[in-house]
């Protein structure tokens, strides 16, 4: 990317979860395509490293240390936001939280906890969003999902409540933008098993380390449709192919789909490698320091996904497609007449 196009502004992005893993590959791919970007997460270290990265592509950064479960400090980061920085144009909903570990097990605190971050997180920062947005009737509010919104899986049962509730919330504030005839943007992209640092910081009582289950995609995957949803605007994408079998599965056989997940969703979502059961986690406090994007399992991760491109591209091919639709009727019909003649 040249200085040119690194310095050439297109707006202004908030990016909560920021400091680590999805939401840190999300700041980086806004920054590289023109934004500037407030970033909100617990982590410090992560978030002065997020800053500095915006930062070398000739962007402008800013960061709050702010737990998104707290309504009143994501309200006032968005405040700062637009003192700092300028009128916000995106505002993209990705921190989250989880537990590995079976119902039977789970605390009840625990479960408040998830919830608070992974669900009314992302309530709370589209309300400090739409804030801004109605008046202006502008903006765009992405809220990151997962196959996981619409099929639970075993030992994730408070992420997985979480997102379904994310995916209710989405439908009734879609339907009321509707209403109102608003020309607000609202999407949510629905993520797979990702290469992100998650897996090293979640709370777990899984005997041996958690892994992401199945196809393993890099984070720059999702923060790419991330971006397309901000300003394309299309209601879902659904980010590789097995989000889509996840979640058309489901929908025509969930009893299937149950019957297989008891049977590999253990196995499937757990290392060889056996667990440290005294190892830091990141439920209630950040872990310090600053670690990046990518969790450890990029050997098996995919950096492209040919169902997202097309899903992004289907305009295009389309009208490409009619283009040589109407090439090879031409071709036909000149031939005919020619026969004809």
């Amino acid at each position: 990317m040249d200085t040119e196009q690194r310095t050439q502004r297109r707006g202004v992005a908030v990016v909560t979860g920021a400091s680590a893993g999805l939401g840190r590959a999300t700041v980086r791919e806004f920054a590289k395509n023109g934004y500037d970007v407030a970033m909100l997460a617990r982590g410090l270290e992560g978030l002065e490293g997020a800053k500095r990265e915006v930062e070398a592509v000739g962007r402008k950064a800013v960061y709050f240390v702010v737990d998104v479960a707290d309504a009143e400090a994501v309200e006032a980061a968005a405040a700062a936001t637009e003192l700092e920085l300028g009128e916000i144009d995106v505002w993209v909903n990705n921190a989250m939280n989880s537990v590995f570990s079976p119902v039977k097990e789970m605390k009840p605190e625990e479960y408040k906890r998830v919830t608070e971050v992974t669900y009314l997180g992302q309530v709370y920062g589209t309300l400090a969003a739409l804030k801004r947005m109605l008046p202006r009737n502008r903006g765009s509010i992405v809220l990151v999902g997962s196959a996981l919104a619409y099929r639970g899986i075993p030992l994730q049962s408070a992420y997985c409540g979480s997102k379904h509730a994310v995916q209710g919330f989405f439908d009734s504030l879609k339907t009321e933008l509707l209403h109102d005839k608003s020309k607000i943007k609202l999407s949510m992209v629905q993520l797979p098993a990702m290469n992100t640092t998650q897996f090293g910081f979640v709370k777990s009582r899984l005997p041996n380390k958690p892994r992401p289950m199945g196809k393993i995609y890099q984070p720059e995957v999702a923060a790419r449709a991330i971006l397309f949803a901000a300003e394309d605007g299309r209601r879902e994408v659904f980010v590789g192919y097995p989000t889509v079998e996840a979640i058309v599965g489901n929908k025509i056989a969930p009893w299937f789909a149950d019957y297989v997940l008891a049977k590999t969703g253990f196995d499937g979502q757990q290392t060889d490698v056996p667990a440290d059961p005294n190892k830091p986690n990141n439920l209630w406090e950040p872990i310090p320091g600053d670690h990046g994007a990518h969790g450890n399992f990029g050997e098996h991760a995919a950096d492209f996904s040919p169902e997202l491109w097309l899903s992004m591209n289907r305009n295009k091919i389309l009208a490409g497609a009619a283009i040589l639709g109407g090439i090879i009727a031409g071709t036909i019909f000149s031939k005919n007449q020619r026969d004809d003649d």
